[in-house]
């Protein structure tokens, strides 16, 4: 294990990313290697791996154990679930998250991309772009990811053609440019060899671009918090009423984008009461500001009617309420989401009673264009929804706010999630369509 100290760690900055690809392109593989090469492997992992690989039959490690820990994965050579590995060099810190191929297990590549700042793609060179290929940029454009990387693996099996490698690269970053993705690197790769993942390769004299890790350490990441929109769902109200604190009550919840400050004039929605922030409790200590992901707790100075499912904001940046929500989704479940389906929708810490109103287009992944009317979606389908809430909701656009832009649908039923949704435009825009169904009877 490379002996990084708390000083150098303090000074880096951290990236999360996701590995994605289609079926056995070598993302597991990728990931052993980059986590091997970079000397983040512990020795008792790598001689557990060792030891697999040798009752497999194999002569080298196969890295790719180091992340398919499930006992299906390792019995089937294929990875089923987000497997997370953090690791750091002394240039920055990582969360990976190493995501399946298979088209049934697409919605853990959305639950591993939706968090991440850059997606690696990996494409089998001998294989090129196929229809996974293209369903996980396009999933990587509809996460607004803004850092890209098409790796295309397996260039020792292709003899290292420039050729192949150029071709690939032209069609998958003119595709992905299509779909609205800001930045796309092309290197191509052999995990298996090492060739251009942590060390440069020395079958690949054409190539003069930066290796895997390289680009990860040095690729920009963005933590500019004064243009977020800050927003806090609240998650718990702690109200002790105990001799030492007896009239204490303060709005738990993890603040989910931008900054707050004591004396911050801020709204309550979606009852729209307005008051200022009086004290921040960070850690069982008062600060004066607080900002996106800590944990904090808010003493407004009026007593007014705060709960679970409500969102604290800055009274100058407050959303607009509706109960009307279009959004682009990505279908997850195995049953389809169908017109007048009713749901529930959980945007932040609020869960609320819903019915899909309209379904005004589905996504082809082939050509981008856009089947009009599908009247559902079934798994992994992505397209075009209306949905009319019971109660309003406070929501952002996707395109402002990854979090406050974000909800799932769940089936009331048995609690399955449904679909994972994005407010508002999207690459897959639809062309406006009339509503036929505002007079249907239902009471919301």
């Amino acid at each position: 294990m490379s002996t990084t100290t708390t000083e150098e760690l303090s000074a880096t900055t951290l990236l999360r990313f996701a590995t994605a690809g289609s079926v056995d392109d070598g993302k597991s593989t990728l990931v052993g290697r980059l986590l091997h090469d970079s000397k983040s492997v512990l020795a008792d992992q790598l001689e557990a791996v060792e030891h697999a690989s040798r009752n497999r039959g194999q002569e080298a490690p196969d890295l790719a154990l180091l992340t398919d820990g499930l006992r299906a994965e390792r019995e089937q050579g294929i990875t089923i679930d987000v497997a997370y590995r953090y690791f750091a060099t002394p240039r920055r810190r990582f969360i990976l998250a190493d995501t399946p191929g298979h088209v049934q297990y697409t919605r853990n590549m959305v639950t591993g991309a939706s968090t991440a700042e850059l997606t690696v793609v990996l494409v089998d060179a001998r294989n090129g772009v196929v229809e996974q290929t293209r369903r996980h940029a396009a999933i990587a454009a509809l996460l607004r990811v803004p850092h890209v990387v098409l790796a295309v693996n397996k260039m020792d099996l292709v003899a290292y053609q420039e050729a192949v490698f150029a071709k690939i690269a032209e069609e998958f970053t003119a595709y992905a440019t299509e779909l609205g993705v800001p930045e796309v690197t092309a290197i191509p790769i052999s995990a298996l060899e090492g060739d251009n993942v942590v060390e440069p390769s020395a079958h690949m004299d054409w190539y003069g671009g930066p290796t895997v890790l390289e680009h990860l350490e040095t690729v920009p990441v963005s933590h500019d918090l004064a243009h977020c929109h800050a927003r806090l769902p609240v998650q718990y109200v702690i109200r002790p009423q105990t001799a030492e604190h007896p009239d204490y009550r303060g709005y738990a919840g993890q603040i989910a984008a931008g900054s707050f400050r004591v004396g911050e004039d801020v709204t309550v929605l979606p009852s729209g009461r307005t008051t200022k922030i009086s004290g921040i409790d960070l850690l069982g200590r008062p600060v004066d500001v607080a900002w996106t992901t800590q944990s904090v707790t808010v003493l407004l100075a009026d007593d007014i009617d705060v709960s679970r499912g409500d969102l604290i904001v800055p009274t100058k940046d407050a959303p607009a309420t509706t109960q009307d929500v279009e959004a682009t989704v990505c279908h997850v479940a195995d049953q389809p989401l169908t017109v007048g389906h009713r749901v529930l929708i959980k945007h932040g810490t609020r869960t609320v009673k819903a019915i899909v109103k309209d379904i005004p287009s589905r996504l082809t992944l082939d050509d981008l264009s856009l089947h009009p009317h599908p009247g559902q979606l079934v798994a992994n389908d992505i397209g075009r929804v209306k949905i009319r809430t019971a109660e309003p909701l406070p929501v952002d656009a996707y395109a402002d706010s990854r979090r406050t832009g974000s909800f799932i649908l769940i089936d009331p039923a048995d609690g399955t999630t449904l679909t994972a949704g994005m407010v508002g435009e999207s690459f897959a825009t639809p062309e406006p369509v009339k509503d036929h169904s505002e007079d249907d009877g239902w009471d919301f």
